[in-house]
């Protein structure tokens, strides 16, 4: 469930919708989608409904681990 809290699945998700829309041949002004991505990312990081990157954490779930040895 914690994955759904991620700063990083909501950016990809906002990106596939406009991707997808864009596919249907609705045409998006880019710069006013990504205005309003970033407001409602915002807002959602500040009422603590997601991740912010912010902590330290970035787009991971878990912590990250050194693989260097294994």
């Amino acid at each position: 469930m914690n994955r759904w809290r991620n700063y990083g699945l909501w950016t990809a998700i906002a990106a596939l919708i406009l991707l997808v829309l864009q596919s249907f041949g609705i045409e998006i002004d880019v710069g006013r989608y990504n205005d309003i991505v970033t407001a409602v990312l915002g807002v959602l990081a500040l009422a603590g409904v997601i991740s912010n990157p912010m902590n330290g954490r970035g787009f991971t779930d878990t912590k990250t681990q050194d693989y260097e040895g294994q």
